[in-house]
């Protein structure tokens, strides 16, 4: 089976029922070992982890993302797409809808987002994320929705702050000054890790609340966790059909990101 694909879950996937003969492989990377679920897919050969572990006990600044995409790649993953449990900010975007990820607004403290951080021998890299989410990926999600009667919205900038906690109001109102419609805690460094390292990425999120200040009530991880259950089966479906409308081989311009980005 050629292809192969790399699907990561956020908060609430935590399992993909749709794989058949799932084992864990285990990778050596340079910046620790990563344990995937492996298995076949809608035709694919499928990667599948946790974002946040089996028990959602990693905080957002505590993944080792670097870890989690190099395995990716010896994997043999040429494709990625992920999940994003996210708070709306934008009434386009209510909860319960799915929307693929366009543009990011970063907002943490001290997350290693390139490989090789203070490395002499390594080349510095200034690579272009004018379009940080792959274009080609996020055509299938669409696809795959249309074929399984399911809505996907799209267009949308998401802010990734540094979480666990939620935000304020006064937070929220200076991104949505700033143009942003979804907030979240884990998007960034994936996606600019994953451009760094040559696969095609997009990341589809899950309207899980309104953030701080939109309504006039608090913010509880119940309500979070009620909402990602009543659509983790349309979830699953999307991405099973995903999986099966993505190109095998070819080409894609996410895959030469780093050749020209060398001063």
């Amino acid at each position: 089976m050629s292809k192969r694909v790399g699907i990561i879950g956020g908060t609430g996937i935590y399992t993909l029922p749709g794989i058949q003969g799932l084992h864990e492989e285990r990778y050596q990377t340079p910046f620790g070992d990563v344990a995937l679920r492996v298995g076949e897919l809608a035709g694919a050969s499928v990667a599948f982890l946790t974002r946040h572990g089996e028990h959602h006990n990693l905080a957002p600044g505590d993944i080792n993302v670097r870890a989690n995409i190099w395995a990716m790649r010896e994997f043999g993953a040429e494709q990625v797409v992920a999940t994003a449990c996210c708070g709306s900010m934008n009434p386009d975007y209510a909860v319960g809808d799915f929307v693929l990820l366009d543009q990011f607004l970063e907002f943490t403290k001290n997350r290693p987002a390139r490989f090789f951080e203070n490395d002499p021998t390594k080349p510095l890299l200034h690579i272009d994320y004018t379009d940080p989410y792959c274009r080609t990926i996020g055509a299938c999600v669409k696809r795959a929705a249309e074929s399984a009667g399911l809505q996907v919205k799209e267009g949308a900038t998401y802010c990734c702050t540094q979480g666990p906690r939620f935000e304020t109001r006064a937070e929220i109102r200076m991104m949505r000054i700033l143009g942003g419609d979804l907030v979240g805690h884990t998007n960034y460094p994936e996606v600019v890790l994953a451009r760094e390292a040559g696969l095609c990425y997009a990341a589809i999120a899950i309207v899980s609340n309104m953030a701080a200040g939109i309504l006039d009530q608090p913010i509880t991880a119940e309500e979070c966790k009620t909402v990602m259950s009543q659509r983790f089966e349309a979830l699953q479906k999307l991405l099973e059909g995903t999986v099966a409308m993505l190109p095998e081989g070819g080409d894609c311009a996410c895959r030469h990101a780093a050749d020209k980005a060398i001063l």
